[in-house]
């Protein structure tokens, strides 16, 4: 019972958050702020990675932050769950909003909530900060030029002390502003910021098989820890199963939100991107990506997606949370030679939704299992919306 107790922290942040919010929209509609602003922000296009843990988030969120076009940040919301993690996915959804509204808005100091005990903060206090090129590159770091692949690796080494407020220096001087979340579990959280006219807002919603998923979260099963406490609300045997079922859910869910009779604002604003169909024809799927958002391919990307997914192996434990060269086919269809039958029939179980809805076969027998030959991974077409204006009740 006690993870249900709102000390009285989290409630002022959420409190304030929320005011701020709503103040602003109160003087966005009723002509306080200036029509200039509103103008000047609409250069931006904002783009949201909405996907969950162990999906290869990390991996499409690096296919952004290498384009010089784009700002980046990994999971800012990490910040949220950290600082206030006394409490449930569902309370925490709207602070998590309001954090990244400002993000992409290139006010960084909504970190202060999160940050209080640092007064003097370096781009090394955000987390996952070397995972973002534009931090790592001019104006944010003068180690490395803008047009740059940058290495998380050498970038941590060099441009850790740089002063935080570099990073909204950074984040202005770019056209388009990419976040990659796994803490949203409910779409209509996220329609006060797709409804803001300050804001041009697109959603990349990144699924993969269930069951991969589940192999790859077993890797990492310290490192979710507190993440599955805060999804199911407490602290119970067995939850990294009652957190799938959960994650499963939501990705459902997400999904039929976005694509039955949605409001007007979604119209252009969502795609939906199988794991599997990434790995398997990358410049493909990347380029219908970066048209979504407004982006255009460029070689010195081209060769380092072709890089990067045509390593040797799979990854091992150590890589769990890292981007280096592997093998992305074989990484994608790993877990049907290492996962039990046992494992996958439960998996299978919990979240046949999941799989039914996005186009994954379900296997009867551990021989289907380990035949490679037999494809698992369905045809999916685009999916053809049905606009609520549209349809007359």
């Amino acid at each position: 019972m006690s993870r249900l107790r709102l000390s009285s922290t989290p409630v002022a942040i959420i409190l304030v958050t929320q005011a701020g919010f709503l103040l602003f929209l109160y003087a966005q509609h009723s002509g306080i702020v200036p029509r200039s602003v509103e103008k000047s922000d609409q250069v931006h296009v904002h783009v949201l990675i909405l996907s969950s843990w162990r999906s290869g988030s990390s991996f499409v969120g690096q296919l952004f932050s290498q384009h010089p076009n784009v700002f980046y940040l990994m999971e800012p919301a990490w910040h949220v769950w950290t600082v206030m993690n006394q409490n449930s996915a569902k309370v925490l959804q709207m602070a998590v909003r309001d954090l990244v509204r400002s993000v992409f808005k290139c006010d960084m100091s909504v970190f202060d909530a999160y940050m209080p005990w640092k007064r003097n903060r370096n781009l090394s206090d955000l987390f996952r900060w070397a995972a973002s090129r534009a931090l790592c590159t001019t104006p944010a770091c003068e180690f490395f030029q803008r047009t740059n692949i940058t290495s998380e690796r050498f970038c941590g080494t060099l441009c850790g002390k740089q002063p935080f407020s570099k990073a909204e220096e950074a984040c202005r001087s770019y056209s388009h502003v990419v976040l990659k979340e796994v803490r949203f579990f409910d779409l209509k959280v996220l329609y006060p910021l797709l409804a803001d006219p300050s804001l041009n807002l697109k959603i990349i919603h990144l699924v993969r098989d269930p069951r991969a998923v589940a192999k790859s979260r077993e890797q990492s099963v310290e490192g979710l820890a507190r993440d599955n406490e805060i999804i199911v609300g407490s602290r119970v045997d067995d939850g990294q199963y009652k957190a799938l079922r959960e994650i499963c859910k939501s990705h459902v869910q997400i999904y039929e939100t976005a694509t039955q009779r949605p409001p007007l604002f979604l119209k252009d604003r969502y795609l939906l991107l199988r794991f599997e169909d990434l790995v398997r024809d990358p410049l493909v799927e990347i380029a219908a990506m970066y048209k979504f958002a407004d982006l255009s391919l460029t070689q010195d990307l081209e060769n380092w997606i072709y890089n990067i997914t045509h390593g040797q192996g799979i990854g091992g434990k150590n890589e769990a949370f890292q981007i280096t060269s592997r093998d992305a086919v074989n990484v994608s269809q790993a877990w049907r030679n290492v996962f039990s039958f046992q494992k996958v029939q439960r998996v299978q179980e919990i979240c046949r939704d999941a799989l039914n809805i996005f186009h994954y076969q379900v296997i009867n027998s551990e021989i289907e299992q380990r035949n490679l030959s037999l494809d698992l991974v369905l045809p999916h077409q685009r999916t053809q919306f049905s606009w609520a204006s549209s349809n007359k009740s």
